[in-house]
């Protein structure tokens, strides 16, 4: 009997250790190496105003809460606008970063790129983007109020679609894979302003 009940404990704190480790590396590093974009915000030279006004902040992270963020997505009337929430300890959110720093530069004349930094605090911020560098901003949002209002409820990445009009038309939890994925998505939500 002893020996049964041994196993079982064996059993139960494998499995305790398999699933701490697993929930460990999902948060952590992803182990890719930095990916530092300083030619992405040149790519964007001569954007229109209220996307240069945008593109002037790369790679800062702004204060300001729901407030700030819901004026800037109003001051990019008449522009589609892709928002990217992340975390520095988010391993998806690492990994997802070169598809948007190549997306970004590559629709950025003509679509707004915004970033939320949720649940996080600004050192850490800061230091992941000093080797993770975007073409555009992101605002603080240490207790996710800006993430809740976008419905990115469901963990990070998340990133969430605006048509020109300054409509949320979708959220999508997760992170993307590439950067076709990304585009399509882009045409389809902020764009053409289909709703999920």
């Amino acid at each position: 009997m002893k020996t049964a009940v041994h196993r079982h404990l064996l059993v139960f704190a494998l499995l305790s250790v398999t699933c701490v480790g697993l929930v460990l590396a999902g948060c952590g590093d992803s182990g890719e190496d930095p990916s530092p974009a300083p030619d992405y915000a040149k790519k964007l030279a001569g954007a229109p105003a209220p996307l240069a006004s945008l593109y002037e902040q790369a790679n800062e992270l702004l204060p300001g809460g729901t407030d700030a963020f819901d004026e800037r997505i109003k001051g990019l009337h008449g522009y589609p606008a892709v928002v990217n929430v992340w975390a520095s300890w988010c391993g998806p959110c690492r990994a997802e970063f070169p598809v948007f720093q190549k997306t970004a530069a590559a629709m950025g004349k003509k679509v707004g790129f915004l970033g939320v930094n949720a649940q996080d605090n600004d050192d850490a911020a800061n230091t992941f983007l000093s080797t993770h560098q975007v073409p555009y901003p992101s605002y603080t949002d240490p207790d996710a109020d800006i993430a809740h209002d976008l419905g990115a409820t469901h963990g990070y990445p998340a990133t969430a679609f605006y048509d020109a009009e300054g409509n949320l038309t979708y959220t999508k939890s997760g992170p993307f894979e590439n950067q076709a994925e990304l585009e399509d998505a882009i045409r389809q939500y902020a764009i053409n302003g289909d709703s999920g």
